[in-house]
C-alpha cells in the first residue's frame, strides 16, 4: 500500500516501483545526467555557431580613377581679316562660290535648308543625311584664306563647308560637328564675313537628364565681319551650337568652316 502511494506521487517518465532506497540511485544519476546534457548540448550549438559566425575582414582598397579631363577650347579672333579686305572677300565669295540650297531630312521628313551651302575638299562629307560630293577645285581666294588661318593657328585643314545666310530668316539649328569622318576632337575654324550674327552654344546635359536642356549652361557669341572662331578639344563632344533666326532685318552673311576630313572614319584621331 505504501508502495502504491509512493508511485502516485512520483511524476515523470522514469517513475517506477521503488523497491528499496538503494534502487533510487539510478534516478539521481539520471537527474544528474539531465543537468549535464543541456550544458553539453549548448556547447555543441556554440561550436556550430562559431563555424557560421560573421568574421569581419578589412575591405580591399578600391582604386577609383578620376575621369579623363575633357577640355573645351573656343578661341575668338576679332578682326582676323581687316575691314577693307573683308569687304572685298565678301563680294568675291558671293559671286564665285557655287551656292546651292540643299534638301535635308529630319525625322524622315524632307525640308529645304534655310541657307545656301557649298563644299570644297578631296573627299565627300556627310552630315544630317546630306552628302556633299568631292570638290577639289578650290578658288584662289578660299585657298589663300585657308593658308592664312593655318599659318596663324598652327592647324591644318583639307576641307571647307561654306554657308550663306541670305537674311535674318536663314539659320542653322542645334547640332555638333561630331561626324565620324572628322575624327575625335575635331578642330573647326569658322571665318565670318558680312552681317553680324550670333553663335549660340549650350552644354549637353548629363545622361540622367534624359536630353533635357532646360538648365544647361549657355553661351552667346556675336560673330562680326572678319572674325575668326576656333572650336577644338571636347567642344563638339560636350556642346551644341546654332545660328538662330533674327527678329530684325539682317544683310547677307557668309560663314566659312574649315575642317579636316579623314577617308577612314577610324581616322588618325581615333
Amino acid at each position: 500500500m505504501e508502495d502504491k502511494r509512493r508511485r502516485a506521487r512520483v511524476q515523470g517518465a522514469w517513475a517506477g516501483p521503488v523497491k528499496s532506497q538503494a534502487t533510487a540511485q539510478p534516478a539521481t544519476t539520471a537527474k544528474s545526467h539531465l543537468h549535464q546534457r543541456p550544458g553539453q548540448t549548448w556547447m555543441n550549438k556554440e561550436h556550430h555557431l562559431v563555424d557560421r559566425q560573421f568574421v569581419f575582414k578589412e575591405p580591399q582598397q578600391v582604386v577609383r580613377r578620376a575621369p579623363e579631363p575633357r577640355v573645351i577650347e573656343v578661341c575668338l579672333y576679332p578682326g582676323f581679316i581687316d575691314l577693307k579686305e573683308a569687304d572685298w572677300v565678301l563680294q568675291q565669295l558671293c559671286e564665285v562660290v557655287p551656292w546651292k540650297q540643299r534638301t535635308g531630312i529630319r525625322d524622315d521628313v524632307t525640308y529645304k535648308q534655310p541657307r545656301l551651302t557649298a563644299w570644297y575638299g578631296e573627299l565627300p562629307y556627310t552630315y544630317s543625311r546630306i552628302t556633299m560630293e568631292p570638290n577639289p577645285h578650290w578658288h584662289p581666294v578660299l585657298r589663300t584664306l585657308k593658308d592664312q588661318i593655318e599659318e596663324n593657328t598652327g592647324r591644318t585643314f583639307n576641307s571647307l563647308l561654306c554657308n550663306l545666310y541670305r537674311n535674318e530668316k536663314d539659320s542653322v539649328d542645334w547640332h555638333s560637328d561630331d561626324e565620324p569622318s572628322l575624327g575625335r576632337c575635331p578642330v573647326i575654324a569658322s571665318l565670318s564675313f558680312g552681317a553680324t550674327r550670333s553663335l549660340e552654344m549650350r552644354r549637353k546635359p548629363p545622361p540622367e537628364e534624359n536630353g533635357d536642356y532646360t538648365y544647361v549652361e549657355r553661351v552667346k557669341i556675336p560673330l562680326d565681319h572678319g572674325t575668326l572662331l576656333i572650336m577644338e578639344g571636347a567642344t563638339q563632344a560636350d556642346w551644341q551650337h546654332r545660328v538662330p533666326k533674327e527678329y530684325h532685318s539682317r544683310e547677307p552673311r557668309i560663314n566659312l568652316t574649315f575642317r579636316t576630313v579623314y577617308p577612314d572614319p577610324g581616322g588618325a584621331h581615333w
